[in-house]
């Protein structure tokens, strides 16, 4: 896929969130050892509850998917997603500890 050793950019309100450093593309996901950068620390807990909701929403518990759902919205008000060509349109991100996995799309997601 040749995505491999591309450098993908975390951007916030509060400055550099992070990078990832491509490493492996299962298509749809790309996944990466992530370095946080100095507006991180404003996201962190937002991704952390993100991936927790996340887990309950795989029981098919309705609250947690609908909880799930706001806590996500949080972050991709706070958060945006660069290529090495630019700013993505849409993308799904989690980030655990130094890694990062994501899809994204150059068009909105359909609903």
């Amino acid at each position: 896929m040749g995505l491999d050793g591309e450098v993908w950019q975390v951007r916030g309100g509060d400055g550099p969130v992070g990078e990832i450093l491509i490493d492996e593309a299962d298509f749809p996901w790309l996944s990466g050892r992530f370095t946080p950068g100095p507006g991180y620390d404003t996201v962190r807990d937002l991704f952390a509850r993100e991936l927790a909701l996340l887990e309950r929403d795989s029981e098919d518990d309705r609250e947690a998917g609908e909880a799930w759902e706001a806590a996500y919205d949080e972050i991709r008000r706070r958060v945006s997603l660069a290529s090495p060509d630019g700013p993505v349109a849409e993308f799904l991100l989690h980030i655990e500890g130094d890694r990062a996995w994501f899809r994204w799309s150059e068009e909105p997601f359909a609903d």
